[in-house]
């Protein structure tokens, strides 16, 4: 049985990350934990916002935080009414530490993490992906599920591919974690505008897909990666579940180019299963 856990933000209850999660609990047949971010540095306030009118400062602070405490308590009441309605297996933890540190300590100890893509912990806007989820996506030591704002179904997967092993490890894990998932796959590889559109390591990605995907579809497109699985995506899988291999990058890389993880982030509306060593 696996275990998976989803990293939910109280004050901001996230029903589609809830909702994906029972899904692929279901799917997986496992464990699902609710892991409630009740980070004590957090609030739905900010307290150079707050201006006395009754009581004192110190009372005005009390009175909002106990709001916040009841917002918390009933984000876990209908994580619970999902969870049983959906008849899986679950349990919550909640614990009042820092969020990155808790968030990340906890997915040492599970094989999947499943958290809303547009999570800031914080009751600022931020662009995607927010600080908070640059940093756990870096530091995450189990796969991660992405997931947007709007549940929908899952219609198929498709596996992102360029030859690289950080690509086939994440399809490794993926295969492992969702072995009982039954959705149509397609392999999607770019390769630059003057090479031939021959999938990279043909014969030995073909030899290793039949054993995990025998029904497998291949894509190869020329161009920009970036540019083609984009704009690829939104036009031909809507609701596909995206696979892709690294979000580590060393710093000098990232100063001239986006991590592929970022750009589909920002750009698509479908879950993204992230897996690096």
């Amino acid at each position: 049985m696996k275990k998976i856990i989803v990293a939910i933000d109280g004050l901001k209850f996230s029903r589609s990350a809830t909702e994906y999660a029972v899904l692929v609990a279901r799917e997986t047949k496992g464990h699902l934990v609710g892991v409630f971010l009740e980070d004590f540095t957090y609030h739905s306030f900010s307290v150079y916002s707050l201006v006395p009118d009754e009581g004192s400062f110190e009372d005005i602070v009390r009175k909002r935080e106990d709001e916040d405490r009841k917002v918390r308590d009933q984000a876990v009441r209908d994580f619970e009414d999902i969870c049983r309605a959906a008849k899986v297996e679950y349990n919550v933890h909640r614990d009042e530490n820092f969020a990155r540190k808790q968030l990340l300590h906890e997915s040492i100890y599970a094989d999947l993490l499943i958290i809303d893509k547009t999570e800031t912990m914080s009751h600022f806007d931020a662009e995607i992906p927010s600080d908070f989820m640059k940093e756990v996506l870096l530091n995450v030591e189990c796969p991660v599920l992405l997931v947007p704002q709007d549940f929908e179904e899952l219609e198929n997967v498709v596996l992102l591919y360029d030859g690289e092993p950080s690509s086939v490890f994440a399809i490794k894990m993926f295969s492992s974690l969702f072995e009982g998932l039954n959705k149509p796959v397609e392999v999607l590889s770019v390769k630059s505008p003057d090479e031939n559109l021959h999938l990279p390591d043909n014969r030995l990605m073909k030899e290793f897909m039949k054993r995990h995907y025998p029904k497998a579809v291949y894509t190869v497109l020329n161009g920009t990666p970036e540019v083609e699985i984009v704009e690829y995506l939104k036009n031909k899988n809507p609701n596909a579940l995206i696979v892709l291999g690294a979000y580590r990058r060393n710093m000098v890389s990232r100063w001239f180019r986006n991590s592929m993880a970022d750009v589909l982030m920002r750009e698509l509306k479908t879950p993204l299963f992230i897996a690096h060593k």
